[in-house]
Formats: structure tokens, C-alpha cells, sequence
């Protein structure tokens, strides 16, 4: 056996939002103790609050994103990274003119219930 893993064919995760999501490792897609994805937030895009149980780095590759942090508003460009700790009240999005790419990592992996959306 390896001592690494090559990830050649990301799993997309579908989206009814018009958002790209490519998990290279997370629970969708290889087993893993954080979850890694590539991500493009089209203009407009936004997410409900949410409190996660995972902290989440962003890396922001083109394009911006705002980040409201438990009443803080952010707004971060290309080059620019933030970690998020878990039991933050945070909310996403792209509110912007041009889409936003950006290398998301959460750890543990990202699960939807672990994300406890305001809306659900």
C-alpha cells in the first residue's frame, strides 16, 4: 500500500445554487480525517447562517467573498485566507459582480448536518 493517495477525479457535489463544489478528500468523496474542495461561487451567491462543528481555512483564489463572523463583516480577495473556528456564527457570500474561487478546508470533513444551517 501507498503512503499517499493522487486525487485525479474529484467528486462534484451537486448544487441547486449554481456553486461549483469539487471534493478532492472529504467524506464524499475519499475517506479523510479533513475535507479539502475547490469551489466557485457565482456573483450573487450566498449561503444561509450557520454554526458550524468543524473549523473551515479559505484561500481565495480569484474573484472576493464576504464573511459576516458573529456579527464581523469581512471581505476577502485573491491571496487573502481566513480559519474560521467551529462554533462560529458565520454566513457566506458572494455578493460581488464576478465569481469567486477559492480552496476551502474544513476540519473534521465537511458534513451537512455538522454545518447546523439556520435553515434547516
Amino acid at each position: 500500500m501507498k503512503n499517499y493517495k493522487v486525487q485525479k477525479n474529484p467528486f462534484v457535489v451537486p448544487t441547486d445554487d449554481g456553486k461549483l463544489i469539487e471534493e478532492h478528500f472529504g467524506l464524499a468523496s475519499i475517506v479523510a480525517d479533513l475535507s479539502l474542495a475547490h469551489m466557485i461561487a457565482p456573483p450573487g451567491w450566498s449561503e444561509p447562517f450557520q454554526t458550524p462543528d468543524f473549523d473551515e481555512f479559505t484561500y481565495i483564489i480569484k474573484g472576493k467573498k464576504r464573511f459576516i463572523i458573529d456579527g464581523d463583516e469581512l471581505i476577502l480577495g485573491p491571496g487573502e485566507s481566513i480559519r474560521i473556528n467551529r462554533g462560529s456564527r458565520v454566513q457566506y457570500a458572494n455578493p460581488f459582480d464576478e465569481p469567486c474561487e477559492y480552496i476551502a478546508i474544513c476540519t473534521p470533513p465537511f458534513e451537512l448536518d455538522r454545518a447546523n444551517r439556520e435553515d434547516d
